[in-house]
């Protein structure tokens, strides 16, 4: 199981890598929101791993309201860009 959360680890990496490129602020966006979700996928793994409840209750409430901050973000960005 913790090869899995190793390998959930370097996946993280690649969309670490697309935030730090120059580029457009859209891709920006969508890089963060996969690293808040995978962040979160993490969490819960880590949780089963441990067999920590509140753990996952992070992990839980991160997947189910952490992406709302982002699209109040992507719908700010599009007003300035009008």
């Amino acid at each position: 199981m913790t090869w899995i959360l190793w390998g959930m680890v370097l996946a993280l990496l690649i969309p670490i890598a697309v935030a730090c490129r120059p580029c457009d602020v859209w891709h920006r966006l969508a890089a963060f929101a996969s690293i808040a979700s995978k962040v979160a996928l993490i969490l819960l793994v880590a949780s089963v791993v441990r067999g920590d409840r509140m753990l996952a209750l992070v992990g839980v409430l991160v997947l189910s309201a952490g992406n709302s901050g982002m699209l109040l973000l992507a719908n700010l960005l599009r007003g300035v860009d009008r």
